[in-house]
């Protein structure tokens, strides 16, 4: 018997899509505690296709007599300036690759965005989208033959042992305090990250709505001058893996940086991990970051771990199958 495609059918595939996740683990080197692209639990899974639209139309499972051998997922949104990105990922386990199977779940991934691309009307600013770990050689070797170009990566950093980590000094400029952050500082604490990426065209657009209903602030810090939010810390332990804290934004205003405020923020932020009960602290940014956040990012403590590749290629460039 072949291999063949099926819908995702919801709870019962769960747990088989993570077997898949953990039986790739080994050949690609997967890192299971990534905040970038890990090892998820079946509940996991579970809630990312809940914030798919129509995860049984966009979402596949490869199934070989019978048994769950691989899936592809796509989703998509609007960048900042303007590009609309249509991400497709596929996972499929190590044996059966290599025979075509991987080609015909880019395929399905190609066609099904094209079909989206066409009910959405965006063709005029619409590309394709991959990603996939630096370990990751079949993915990236099946997607550079397919025309995909690389266009920036994601570094993972890591600070192995919160508990016993030694905090370094550092003093705010004069004028500055730090606090947490409440309800009423929400949209303030929006428009502080969102300002903070205006000159970055490739990073997703957030509303004030979506960041308000995965707000999450019992480690969220903030700066400011005066009555004026000037950066933020937005930290938060990771919910199935509660030994693991994440630094998930660390954002300063332009005219604000360089006078050691996203230092004092990060640190306030470990510490409010660590007394959430975090071991560990993780946290990615862009290779080509401007900003230098390497150096305050290691002289705190954290290393470099895995790095992540987010592939393109022009709609134009699909040829119907």
């Amino acid at each position: 018997m072949g291999f063949g495609f099926r819908p995702y059918r919801g709870d019962e595939d769960h747990g088989l899509m993570a077997a898949v996740r953990r039986g790739c683990a080994e050949r690609d080197r997967i890192d299971a505690d990534s905040v970038v692209d890990g090892l998820p639990t079946a509940a996991e899974i579970a809630e990312a296709s809940a914030h798919l639209e129509e995860p049984s139309e966009n979402q596949i499972l490869v199934v070989r007599d019978g048994s769950v051998v691989g899936y592809a997922t796509i989703r998509w949104w609007q960048e900042r300036d303007g590009t609309w990105l249509y991400l497709h990922r596929g996972y499929l386990l190590p044996g059966h690759r290599r025979q075509g199977v991987g080609s015909a779940m880019l395929g399905w991934a190609e066609e099904r965005i094209r079909w989206l691309v066409e009910r959405h009307g965006t063709a005029r600013t619409a590309v394709l989208g991959a990603n996939a770990m630096a370990t990751e050689q079949d993915a990236t070797a099946l997607l550079l033959a397919a025309g995909y170009r690389r266009v920036f990566s994601l570094v993972e950093l890591k600070l192995d042992d919160l508990r016993r980590w030694s905090e370094p000094g550092s003093e705010l400029p004069a004028g500055i305090r730090t606090g947490p952050i409440g309800t009423s500082h929400y949209r303030a604490a929006w428009r502080t990250v969102v300002d903070a990426y205006a000159d970055v065209g490739s990073t997703r657009q957030q509303a004030f709505r979506d960041f308000v209903d995965t707000a999450d602030p019992a480690c969220w810090r903030a700066a400011w001058n005066e009555q004026d939010m000037v950066g933020v810390a937005l930290c938060a332990v990771r919910r199935h893996h509660r030994t693991v804290g994440e630094v998930e934004e660390l954002s300063v205003r332009t005219d604000q940086r360089r006078r050691g405020i996203g230092r004092v923020l990060l640190l306030e932020g470990l510490r409010s991990l660590r007394e959430q009960g975090a071991a560990t602290a993780r946290l990615f940014t862009g290779t080509a970051n401007p900003h230098r956040s390497y150096d305050l990012y290691e002289s705190v403590g954290f290393r470099r771990q895995n790095e992540y590749v987010r592939y393109r290629k022009p709609l134009a460039a699909v040829v119907s199958r």
